[in-house]
């Protein structure tokens, strides 16, 4: 019974068939406890997605589910619920997350796409976590820190797809460290891509190596040219004034690829840039009749998405500060927020179809709170009302649309005063000492 309603939780994105297939190749035979897998993966994502995020408020929605299923009520202790987190594997969370991001992409109108192509972009961006042990070795604090004054900080790089705004593919490292820069993540992100796809990204990006592995598995890009790359016009074809298709020749083999990766890259790389005002974009759409130079400026705008996505998923998912203890759950942690985040792009794509509009120009935080409202009503008949609630929550998520507002800018700064307390350059235990040593000299 409880399947049944984490079925409803995740909205019917993925089939009760293909849930128990996924459970049983990830986690294989489990007992029958008050928290099996799937009942444990409904919870967390649920926990996600609310603003309170403690774990015994999920404890408290579980013993409120259970009830309502006329089920014996289990206790309201978090240690088994904590210990079930542990258990979930981390390959279930991410099998399910990239499930209904598929199932997103598969329903989107041809119309959501570019002339008939996905786009997707890529980005990265960083979360901050408590100060383990554990977190700390595995994900370092900033090396300009003293320590026990900073918190470990992991770099996640993301694939999002520009149509539905879903996380199809995505990656975790520390920040600091060989391997780290987001250029590294890309190269492991490759099988993230398939033929036909438009790759849109910022400078970071913008590497011979990887635009020629990408354009030899037939995916196209869109990235702004690197500031380090000096490019001479002066052998280039010249399309317009600032359309310019030129050749770029294969760079020394770096020192972190090996000789067989290298081998296979092509010695030259047809490119093509566009300028626009102090914007260099490098693309591989070379063919100018047919791709206009506005058009690939367009294009390019649009990775500011990627930017407003990892907003939406730190600040209104509170992503942005972990609380997870130890390095494998929080990657659990990381994964089931994009599960979450995930679940909501698919509702708000249905919403957008039946308005007939575009997922990016409704609310993403105005879904979110419907989704949770739908959540509470349906914990207690989901069978019942499900259909009804379905049409109500796809009205409330089409209503809240987010006005047109072309080349928006403002100031990056707050106006609110926050209250001002003394930072702290010790590690606190030290820091406890002294007051305490005060208390007792006073």
């Amino acid at each position: 019974m409880l399947a049944r309603s984490v079925r409803h939780k995740l909205l019917r994105v993925i089939p009760q068939s293909r849930l128990d297939q996924i459970v049983q190749r990830e986690a294989g035979h489990h007992r029958e406890r008050v928290y099996p897998p799937l009942v444990t993966l409904g919870l967390f994502v649920e926990q996600a997605l609310r603003s309170d995020q403690a774990c015994q408020d999920a404890v408290g929605c579980g013993l409120s589910q259970r009830t309502s299923l006329g089920l014996a009520p289990s206790s309201l202790n978090t240690g088994s619920y904590c210990k079930a987190r542990q258990r979930l594997p981390l390959g279930l969370i991410e099998t399910v997350t990239r499930e209904v991001a598929a199932v997103a992409q598969s329903r989107a109108p041809e119309h959501w796409s570019w002339r008939g192509r996905p786009i997707k972009l890529m980005d990265g961006t960083t979360v901050s976590m408590p100060d383990t042990a554990a977190n700390q070795a595995e994900f370092p604090q900033n090396h300009q820190q003293r320590p026990g004054l900073g918190f470990p900080l992991a770099r996640i790089v993301g694939v999002i797809a520009l149509s539905t705004g879903a996380v199809t593919h995505w990656t975790v490292s520390a920040c600091e460290g060989r391997g780290t820069h987001e250029l590294m993540h890309a190269w492991r992100l490759l099988d993230a891509f398939q033929a036909g796809d438009v790759v849109v990204a910022d400078r970071a990006y913008g590497s011979y190596f990887l635009l020629a592995a990408l354009h030899q598995r037939g995916v196209d890009c869109v990235i702004r040219e690197h500031q380090r790359r000096k490019t001479n016009l002066t052998t280039a074809v010249r399309l317009t004034a600032k359309d310019h298709r030129l050749v770029w020749d294969k760079p020394q083999r770096p020192r972190w690829m090996d000789r067989s990766t290298y081998a296979a890259i092509p010695e030259q790389l047809t490119v093509r840039q566009v300028c626009d005002r102090d914007w260099h974009i490098t693309t591989t759409l070379t063919n100018s009749a047919t791709v206009k130079a506005a058009e690939v400026i367009r294009l390019y705008r649009q990775r500011w998405h990627v930017k407003l996505d990892f907003r939406c998923i730190k600040c209104e998912m509170q992503m942005d500060i972990l609380r997870c203890k130890t390095p494998q759950m929080v990657k659990k942690e990381i994964a089931v927020h994009l599960l979450g985040y995930n679940l909501i792009r698919v509702a708000i794509s249905e919403a957008a179809q039946s308005r007939m509009c575009l997922p990016r120009q409704l609310s993403f935080a105005a879904a979110r709170r419907a989704v949770l409202t739908l959540q509470e009503k349906m914990r207690h008949d989901p069978d019942a009302i499900f259909a009804h609630a379905k049409v109500a929550l796809l009205s409330n998520i089409g209503y809240w649309r987010i006005p047109h507002r072309p080349n928006r800018f403002e100031p990056r700064a707050v106006k609110r005063r926050r209250q001002i307390h003394p930072l702290l350059t010790v590690p606190r235990h030290i820091a406890r000492q002294r007051l305490a040593q005060q208390r007792q000299s006073a």
